[in-house]
């Protein structure tokens, strides 16, 4: 009973925060970004708005996942020149790990190679 009434929490914060992965691999994705979440000591929200801080802009995509060993929130920000800031949060801190700034032709390649993945 407890461990569905958590799985039923995250799923209604997961898609409040319009981040549900489904995939066709029977929820695999999903129960490891869970497994992810319960590791995670600040919230998808907390950092989100230390990642608009530092890149302020058009969230369009938000995903918890381990990066070089560490757990962090990526988020793929739409800045006012209409490129793309990638800033990683620490899901344990809450600090800025990594920002990678995508000029308009590798934010192309990587489309590409996301449609590629993709089924």
């Amino acid at each position: 009973m407890k461990k569905s009434f958590v799985l039923a929490v995250l799923i209604s914060a997961l898609l409040t925060s319009g981040s549900l992965v489904i995939a066709k691999s029977g929820g695999q994705e999903n129960a490891n970004e869970a497994k992810l979440a319960r590791q995670a000591k600040i919230t998808k929200e907390q950092a989100k708005e230390t990642a608009l801080k530092l890149a302020p802009g058009t969230v369009e995509s938000a995903e918890l996942e381990k990066e070089h060993g560490k757990l962090v929130y990526s988020f793929d920000i739409r800045n006012a020149k209409g490129t793309i800031d990638e800033v990683q949060v620490s899901a344990i801190t809450g600090k800025i790990v990594r920002v990678e700034h995508e000029n308009k032709k590798q934010e192309a390649a990587e489309k590409k190679a996301d449609r590629k993945k993709k089924p």
